[in-house]
């Protein structure tokens, strides 16, 4: 049998087939099916428009509304009663409730629904955040989704494998979102286009879940299909005790074809910070000089878990926001809520003058609770900078991971931690 990529196998088990080979179309079997606010009202209203009168199981399908809750509007209050309605008809096992929600891409794997070597489709670009756990994770559109809601399959094509292998030394303030814009920087938002991207090296191989999960979170920044990451011990550690159901472990073959390896040698490499109008525009954090930020954003599905939260108090504990600065923290789930508020965290970001949010995706799309003006300008943990991606389309949005961000806004303009620390 020839050698194949850990996507190329994770696809194959799904599809009932022995192998598949780059550009095949396959018919695969979905473990997980996801919607939110946003995107799942249109699916809902495809399958109710086909007269379908059953989810394919009730136990895969995921409904979050995460993204305009708490409901900011008549609109978005609409939308999240489409969701609750449905989820309520067919007795979905996974819907959460404002009060006990969290970002979908941050509450999927903390709370065990997302496995190792599932397939997992999302009507959500960042779906392929679950990549991190050795799963085929990848977003798809509204109707796409109201056909794997009935059938519990998806028509997909085999994607190229691209390989970036990260050695050398990492610097303390260097995680896992410094990684994947230094990627995106080089390879450009399209460098990965509908390519699976598999991240590899030693350096890989020593960061924690919740940095391979905010770099395959990103993958799709690149255009990647999805982003994975092979499983390991770190790997199976954080899923022990976790998942509802088992985990099945794949690997790379040694010989296996990528359409293109990189190699990276990280020694040296800084902070990295993607400036306006697009995720590739990334500069050492070193380089941008006396850049005035009127907001901070500490949050996200890329950047709100603990380990993200820890790192920004530190920073914040013992000083203030600047004059002129809003700072806004939003853990990614009530359980990363609970354990800040454990371990003095918050109590930490409030002193310090931040503004403390109930999980959402709030101003990461310019939804509520952080719009910008036109003329503002914000450092964000999120994941995107386009035109107009957090308010009015004459602001600015500089991507950055959360040290950055902390102490940018206490200095109230965009800062290396290191000065700080």
């Amino acid at each position: 049998m020839v050698p194949h990529t850990i996507t190329e196998k994770i696809i194959a088990a799904h599809a009932g087939r022995e192998e598949v080979g780059p550009g095949e179309f396959v018919y695969a079997g979905v473990d997980i099916a996801l919607g939110n606010d946003i995107t799942a009202p249109i699916a809902i209203q495809e399958f109710e428009r086909a007269g379908i009168e059953k989810v394919f199981d009730r136990t895969r399908v995921c409904l979050v509304p995460d993204h305009f809750t708490p409901n900011k509007d008549i609109k978005s209050a609409e939308q999240c009663k489409v969701l609750r309605d449905f989820a309520r008809k067919h007795s979905l096992t996974h819907y959460w409730e404002v009060g006990e929600v969290g970002v979908e891409h941050a509450l999927l794997p903390e709370q065990g629904v997302v496995a190792p070597g599932d397939l997992i489709i999302g009507a959500d670009s960042h779906t392929c955040t679950y990549g991190a756990l050795g799963a085929f994770a990848s977003g798809v559109g509204s109707t796409d989704l109201a056909a794997v809601m009935a059938t519990g399959k998806v028509w997909l094509k085999v994607p190229q494998s691209l390989k970036f292998v990260f050695t050398g030394t990492r610097d303390q303030w260097v995680g896992g979102k410094d990684l994947i814009l230094w990627t995106i920087g080089q390879i450009g938002v399209d460098g990965a286009l509908y390519r699976a991207m598999e991240f590899a090296g030693p350096v890989i191989e020593a960061l924690g879940m919740e940095d391979r999960l905010a770099m395959c979170n990103m993958a799709i920044e690149a255009g990647g299909k999805n982003g994975i990451i092979v499983p390991d011990a770190i790997t199976r550690r954080y899923a022990e005790g976790r998942l509802e159901r088992e985990a099945r472990y794949f690997t790379s073959d040694a010989g296996a074809a990528y359409e293109k390896t990189y190699q990276w040698d990280v020694t040296g490499l800084g902070p990295m910070v993607a400036c306006p109008n697009l995720p590739e525009n990334v500069k050492p954090v070193g380089e941008l000089k006396d850049v005035a930020i009127d907001q901070a954003v500490i949050g996200s599905c890329t950047n709100g878990r603990i380990e993200d939260l820890r790192v920004a108090a530190r920073l914040l504990k013992g000083r203030h926001v600047a004059t002129g600065v809003r700072c806004l923290v939003i853990p990614a789930t009530v359980q990363v809520y609970l354990d800040a508020l454990h371990e003095g965290l918050i109590e930490t970001f409030i002193v310090a003058g931040c503004a403390v949010s109930t999980p959402t995706c709030g101003p990461c799309l310019g939804g509520h609770m952080g719009v910008l003006a036109a003329g503002e300008r914000a450092i964000a943990t999120t994941n995107r900078n386009f035109t107009g991606r957090m308010g009015h389309p004459k602001s600015e949005v500089y991507l950055s991971n959360p040290a950055v961000a902390a102490a940018s806004a206490i200095t109230g303009k965009i800062t290396h931690p290191k000065l700080l620390a």
